[in-house]
Formats: structure tokens, sequence, C-alpha cells
């Protein structure tokens, strides 16, 4: 196998922002790529994730700061000029063109001698496992076929990063799960850097070295998915990262230990950042919150929804909380249950810090 990334060492996003009018859809976005790293732009719809990737490509250009891949600035040259691989959400395939000379396209604008672009045509048919599919058409093939075909033409140029776009959100949940580990596999294969948008916290979970949440323009966290999945470093990253409990609190400290009041009743809590005050939000995932007899938290069942190990339900606690938890059991609308949390995974955010 000869296709391979071209060679570097950082991709460096120095200040990056980008205003349309009056609305700054990027503010000041700074952030480290290394060669071989998988990184994911996390965030809701509108935070930046995309703008941010179409100033990378060189589609969209920066209002401020600068894009650097090693000691060349890149933010002044065309999008062709950089050199990196694009692959859309739609596909973006040419519906008249076979799938050869779709994954070869680029390679003939760039004036590639023809027997070269055919040996690198087959070698990207070869690592997206369509050897047999090069003389279709895109419209003879699946949706996962038609996003391999995509990816295989973003690897053949051989760029020191990948783009992606939401490449996995027009595919059913089937194929979204074989297509992570395949957009892993070839990531590996190639050894180029690539970075990744998705709104999908399990999908970024799942790829990412390291992932950047986004909102309104501004990082609020890059880490590992360890570290952002147990310990989110403010509220808001929390929610987006599967913590759906938040709940606004007072807290009051005894010691080292911090208690606050959910439900109606006392439950002791982990602080963490400096609480400001003692008004709190208390952030806790709805597999933190186990149905325990005996448990503190007493609630009646609003939701039941059946997802094959458990069941992901919503109740009321007496003083009319709304709380989402997962119960092992089958649970059923009026349940009486009884809800506890470990206290290292009852989260607990300064509502001054939002």
């Amino acid at each position: 196998m000869a296709i391979a990334a071209r060679d570097f060492r950082e991709l460096r996003l120095d200040g990056m922002s980008r205003t349309f009018g009056t609305i700054k859809a990027l503010k000041g976005v700074t952030l480290d790529v290394r060669r071989g790293e998988f990184i994911a732009l996390l965030g809701p719809s509108g935070c930046g994730k995309s703008t941010a990737l179409n100033c990378l490509a060189g589609l969209l250009t920066l209002s401020g700061g600068s894009i650097w891949l090693d000691n060349t600035r890149i933010d002044r040259l065309a999008p062709e000029e950089r050199g990196f691989g694009m692959v859309f959400q739609n596909y973006a395939l040419f519906p008249h063109m076979s799938v050869r000379r779709n994954i070869g396209f680029g390679l003939s604008m760039r004036g590639i001698a023809r027997d070269e672009i055919k040996r690198k045509v087959e070698e990207a048919l070869s690592i997206v496992r369509l050897g047999d599919q090069g003389e279709k058409l895109p419209g003879q093939l699946s949706g996962g076929q038609q996003q391999r075909v995509a990816i295989a033409r973003a690897i053949v140029i051989e760029p020191p990063m990948v783009l992606m776009d939401e490449p996995l959100s027009n595919l059913d949940a089937k194929l979204r799960l074989e297509m992570r580990a395949e957009i892993r596999r070839i990531h590996d294969l190639i050894g180029s850097a690539t970075i990744y948008v998705t709104h999908d916290q399990e999908e970024a979970l799942s790829l990412a070295d390291r992932i950047v949440v986004m909102r309104s323009g501004e990082v609020r966290q890059v880490g590992v998915p360890e570290d952002l999945y147990a310990s989110p470093a403010h509220a808001d990253v929390a929610e987006f990262m599967g913590y759906r409990n938040q709940i606004r609190s007072r807290a009051a400290k005894s010691g080292n230990l911090v208690s606050v009041t959910i439900g109606g009743v006392s439950l002791q809590g982990t602080p963490v950042d400096t609480l400001g005050s003692d008004d709190v939000i208390v952030a806790i995932r709805p597999d933190d919150l186990k149905v325990t007899a005996g448990g503190p938290i007493s609630v009646t069942v609003e939701s039941a929804q059946y997802h094959g190990h458990d069941f992901y339900c919503s109740g009321r606690a007496s003083d009319g909380t709304e709380l989402y938890f997962l119960s092992g059991q089958k649970a059923r609308k009026g349940d009486a249950l009884s809800l506890a949390a470990d206290p290292g995974r009852v989260l607990l955010y300064s509502r001054s810090a939002l």
C-alpha cells in the first residue's frame, strides 16, 4: 500500500475568526493538531464547527487570525493549494462519472500521469474495499458505498489532513456504526490527521483522539474522550456530553463535602470548579442516577422507553423536579421508584461561571 499522508508535524489555528455581517461565527479559535491525530469538532447546530472546517479548507476566508501548517501560513492559499482532502455530508460525487473517474478526478486536475492515476485509484479502491465497484456509477451504489468513494477521493491525493463534515448523517443506524469503524481504520492506515465535524457525542467519543467542544463560535473544552465524558469542565459542556439532568440548587459545604437538594432531598456532590457562591448547577447523567431500593429520591415514572438492555425513563420527584434515569428492570408509567447517585457522579458547577 503506497498511499500515505504527506508529511507534516503540526497544524496550528491561531485566533481563527470569521464574521458574517454582525454575526461572529468564530471567535478566536486556537488549536494545535498533530500529524496522525483524529480530532472531532463537537457541538450543536450553529456553534461554528462547520464554519471552522470550511475556513480550514479555504472555502471561507478568515476575518481574523491565521492558519499554519508547520512554518507555512496557509490561510492565504487557495483551497487546491492547501492540499487537504474533503469529505462532504452529501458525498458530492459526479453522477455521470464512474467510481474510478470520481476517485481520480483530483489527480487529473493536478496533471498526474495517466498510469500513476490508475495505480493510485486502484490502491484507493482497495483501501476502502470497493475493488470490484470501479466501473459503476454512484447512483448504482448504496449510501455507505458512496461515502467510501468520497473517502477514497479524499485520500488518493495523499493529503496531510482529511476534513470531514458530518459524513455519516445521511446513513441509517447500522451503516453509521459500520462506517465509523471504516473511517477510523482508514485514518490509522494512511497516517494523516483527520478533523471530523459532528453533533453526535457518541460518534465523537468512539472515533476521536481528542474532542473539541464548541459553543457560539468558541472552544469550550478540548480533551481526550474519557476526560470529557467523566469530567466536563463547564455545565454547558456537560449538557452536550449527555448530562441531561441539570438542576439548579443551592450548595451547603460541610468540611470536604458539598450537599445539594435534588427532588426535595439532600445529596452529596463533587464540585468541578471553584464554587463562587452557593448557587449551583447540578449535572447527573441518566445512567448515573440508578434505581436503588431505599434510595433517597422518590419519583413517579412518567415515561419509559426500552433500549434493548435498560429502560430509559423520566420521572417526577415530590417537589415537581423532572429527572431522567435508567432502570435495569421493566418500568411502567405510574410506578413509584427510588433513585440514588454516587457523590462522585453528581457534578456541581457554579452558576456564576455560565
